[in-house]
């Protein structure tokens, strides 16, 4: 029994010596293989070793914000904490300190030497993550960036300015052109001093005169140009014209005469006082062609529309007993409706006048004016009545119209005289059976105008006043 008690202790003392030596073996491997894996290559090039220090020594000299990007070398490099590792490194872990060692593959250079073109050899390596670039060398980036953009514009804009000259002329070089070909850019206050020029030269001929008095009718037709021919003397050239012995040079000067007089106050006023309504009435009173006739007709009504004034001279003068006569004189009947259109545009313009009943110290000074001009007693005292209504039986449906405004306007001035009147009154029969066909046809064809049924409504009106 004591000798199996025995054999027992001195096997359980084995056991536990076997135990200790396994520990202690293994102890022994684990410490070896962690020192071959923390331990890296040994540098035989004291070279090399005073590379890794002096890189050293110049991390320790970067910014604070440097060290959150590391950057790889050849070579191991612990990794600092929070630093942001590259992709593509090789890593490892010492597991006695917990550091972390990197750098770049060993075949990185060979790669890049056959991967990169000449221009990225010459520019050196080029790394696209944005972590890895520190702020001074993203500054110099933008720095050279924008001396490059202001380059490539300053080189844009010589490009841009090339292509201009290529395609246009400089103006100095235009001016030779225009010299060479005799042209010259003129306003038209220079043209019309040289058109009053030629028409005013005793060495120009009459076909000239004429040609230079159509050419300045097209001008004074704005009243801007109109007053620069006050202003050159051209305006008392054209009336001293009206006594021309020539039958064009009247006709033509009247033209531009009453081109000029058209809605412009100034040029009216200095037409009247310059004779221009005496030599006018003196045209359509004597013996003249009707062109020269209805040219002056123009211009005498041109110069009296909205002038009161010009209105009181010409019924002193006599002029609407000239016009009365124009009104019976055969070969005239082309006249006959301008000069109704005319009185039925002076005396409506008064009424207008008198409608208004403005406040203001022009109104009441024009209407002043427009009270001194006795126009529609002049024309019932000289028979004008019975002149106009006999109008009536003219052809043309423009013409009745105008005559049937005209009457209209007249007929409390002149109901004596139509209510006694039979012409009249059969012309009206007439008219109003033409014009119900005429307005029945109008309607059936749906015409919105309804031009023929505003003449039926003016005859009818006139007609029944006249019962």
């Amino acid at each position: 029994m004591f000798r199996n008690i025995c054999f027992l202790l001195i096997a359980a003392k084995l056991n536990l010596m076997v135990l200790l030596l396994l520990a202690t073996s293994f102890s022994s491997c684990l410490n070896e293989r962690a020192m071959e894996l923390a331990l890296t290559e040994k540098e035989d090039n004291d070279g090399k070793e005073q590379d890794e220090k002096e890189s050293l020594v110049e991390e320790s000299h970067l910014d604070s914000e440097d060290l959150e990007v590391f950057y790889p070398t050849n070579q191991w490099q612990v990794v600092q904490p929070g630093q942001a590792i590259p992709a593509g490194l090789h890593v490892q872990l010492n597991l006695q300190t917990g550091e972390r060692l990197a750098k770049l593959p060993d075949d990185s250079n060979e790669k890049s030497d056959l991967k990169d073109s000449p221009k990225t050899k010459r520019l050196g390596h080029v790394n696209i993550d944005p972590s890895s670039f520190t702020t001074q060398e993203l500054k110099k980036a933008l720095a050279k960036m924008k001396e490059s953009m202001k380059t490539d514009d300053i080189l844009e804009q010589k490009i841009r300015q090339e292509d201009v000259k290529k395609r246009f002329r400089s103006i100095d070089k235009l001016k030779e052109e225009f010299k060479e070909l005799s042209l010259q850019l003129e306003t038209e206050f220079e043209i019309m001093f040289k058109l009053i020029d030629k028409f005013n030269s005793s060495t120009s001929t009459l076909e000239e005169k004429i040609a230079a008095l159509r050419d300045l009718e097209y001008y004074v037709h704005q009243v801007d140009n109109a007053k620069d021919l006050l202003s050159l003397g051209g305006l008392q050239l054209l009336i001293n014209g009206l006594n021309s012995t020539e039958p064009l040079m009247k006709e033509y000067a009247s033209f531009v005469l009453g081109a000029a007089l058209s809605s412009n106050p100034r040029v009216q006023v200095a037409a009247i006082e310059g004779g221009a309504l005496q030599k006018l009435l003196v045209i359509l009173a004597t013996d003249q062609s009707l062109p020269v006739k209805k040219k002056a007709l123009f211009a005498l009504s041109s110069m009296l529309r909205h002038f009161p004034y010009a209105q009181q001279q010409f019924l002193k003068l006599g002029g609407l007993q000239v016009l009365r006569n124009l009104c019976t004189e055969k070969g005239m009947e082309a006249l006959h409706v301008r000069i109704v259109t005319l009185l039925y545009d002076l005396m409506v313009e008064k009424l207008l006048l008198k409608e208004s009943q403005g406040d203001s110290d022009q109104t009441k000074e024009k209407t002043q004016q427009y009270n001194q001009v006795n126009l529609v007693p002049a024309i019932v005292e000289q028979g004008w009545c019975t002149i106009i209504s006999n109008l009536l039986g003219f052809p043309e449906h423009d013409t009745r119209e105008k005559v049937l405004k005209t009457v209209q306007v007249l007929l409390d001035f002149c109901s004596d005289s139509y209510k006694g009147d039979h012409h009249l009154n059969n012309a009206l029969n007439l008219l109003r059976q033409e014009y119900e066909v005429l307005a029945a046809e109008e309607q059936k064809e749906e015409d919105e105008g309804g031009y023929f049924k505003e003449i039926l409504s003016s005859i009818n009106s006139i007609a029944q006043q006249l019962k």
